[in-house]
């Protein structure tokens, strides 16, 4: 073979074979489907995210002052089902400038429940404002391993099906706000910000702003070690396979 590019996508060194599997796997699925494997279809969304700051500290910058951030956001489903069917609901938050000037901040969070055990479980919804949203596994807060979750406050009366269209149509009545919480002591829920999903951006249900827990982190905040291998690959193998 000529010297030069290399023909294909090169694993990260010590990753094991079996992660580059999981790359071409989602490269080929991506191709496919061109969008992402997972979540295909979403609504895009501006918002604002909002750092109380003030009492316990966390030992994390961006958290220990008050702050106001400007935000995008992406809802979806993650098969892409009817509407009325339960889904895997997403909810990926890309804050700006979080980690200083140029830095964003990514999160990328799943229906799940709010107990010890569920919060580390995805578990589809047909509403979603009907119960929180996980990290599912822990990040490293200023050391200390802890899961991620967003609790919606409730505003609107009828289901809101995780559809574009329908998703659409709630921000239309009012934003959508989200408690965004890490677990404390004795696994309770401790809230470190607000997030407030205002307006659908005009972006295609397929078009993203590409996501990444590992290239968008803070600060002593980052994704915890737990399948980051595997999660790397499948971001990068749904990434190179997308048009």
């Amino acid at each position: 073979m000529p010297r030069g590019k290399p023909a294909g996508p090169v694993r990260a060194s010590g990753e094991p074979r079996q992660v580059g599997g999981v790359e071409t796997v989602f490269r080929l699925l991506a191709r496919l489907r061109r969008a992402p494997v997972l979540h295909p279809d979403g609504l895009v969304c501006a918002a604002e995210l909002e750092v109380p700051g003030g009492g316990e500290r966390w030992g994390v910058p961006w958290l220990d002052r008050p702050g106001r951030y400007a935000a995008t956001v992406r809802l979806s489903r993650a098969a892409g089902l009817p509407r009325r069917l339960p889904d895997g609901l997403g909810l990926a938050v890309r804050v700006d400038d979080a980690d200083g000037p140029g830095r964003a901040l990514d999160l990328l969070l799943t229906s799940s429940g709010r107990g010890r055990t569920t919060r580390h479980l995805p578990l589809p919804r047909a509403d979603a404002l009907a119960g929180p949203y996980s990290s599912l596994v822990p990040y490293r807060v200023s050391g200390r391993p802890r899961v991620l979750a967003a609790f919606p406050r409730r505003s609107h009366r009828a289901p809101v099906h995780g559809d574009p269209a329908s998703l659409a149509r709630a921000l239309g009545a009012g934003p959508l706000v989200f408690d965004l919480c890490a677990e404390g002591p004795g696994r309770s829920w401790r809230v470190f910000a607000v997030l407030t999903v205002r307006t659908a951006l005009p972006m295609g249900p397929k078009e993203s702003t590409g996501f990444d827990i590992y290239a968008h982190d803070a600060r002593q905040f980052t994704p915890g070690p737990a399948l980051a291998a595997i999660r790397r690959a499948a971001y990068r193998g749904s990434r190179a396979g997308r048009p």
